[in-house]
């Protein structure tokens, strides 16, 4: 059966009238030249960013197993840096090991220097004691981790200097607020 019949001759004459009267659709608020300019300039738009913002986006995700290291004092940071830089000459087929390795806990590394942690950690919580902002229990934890690793001795120069100066600081007597402020 044929769904189109119509049931008069008006009926056909009505859709042949609305066939005939209506006007082509438009998408768009351009037409002719200014459509085609539009087109062109999106195109070099896209073929331009869309491959720079993947190169960044890859890069970006392939330093994250770097940042974490970073992040968390990881004694190999410098090599999880050199496996994230292999990765990317190797199209990321490195990348998941780095990651691993980024979240691993060092063991091994600590049975053999005495630490969990990369050197920058230490200068960092040496300029914290410093200045004040680390309690007397976690300077004597900082001493006690610099001591273990002294007794294994692994204890780098750097290292060696930071602990002398953690040792300084027990030997100044504690300034009031008074004379601190007219030290600075």
């Amino acid at each position: 059966m044929n769904r189109f019949v119509f049931s008069s001759t008006r009926d056909a004459m009505v859709a042949a009238s609305t066939l005939l009267l209506t006007s082509p659709a438009s998408a768009s608020f351009l037409s002719g030249e200014a459509l085609d300019t539009a087109a062109d300039w999106l195109a070099i738009l896209v073929l331009i960013l869309v491959p720079i913002g993947g190169i960044v986006l890859f890069w970006l995700v392939h330093i994250l197993p770097e940042k974490v290291a970073e992040k968390r004092h990881h004694p190999q940071r410098d090599a999880i840096t050199t496996l994230c830089l292999l990765s990317l000459a190797f199209g990321g087929l490195l990348w998941p090991i780095a990651w691993l390795w980024a979240y691993t806990r060092p063991v091994g590394y600590k049975l053999a220097y005495g630490t969990e942690k990369h050197e920058d950690y230490y200068i960092e919580m040496t300029d914290r004691a410093k200045a004040g902002e680390l309690l007397a229990h976690d300077v004597d934890h900082l001493r006690d981790e610099l001591d273990a690793m002294a007794a294994k001795g692994t204890l780098p120069a750097r290292l060696r200097q930071l602990r002398r100066e953690l040792d300084a600081l027990d030997t100044q007597p504690p300034q009031t607020p008074a004379a601190a402020e007219r030290n600075a």
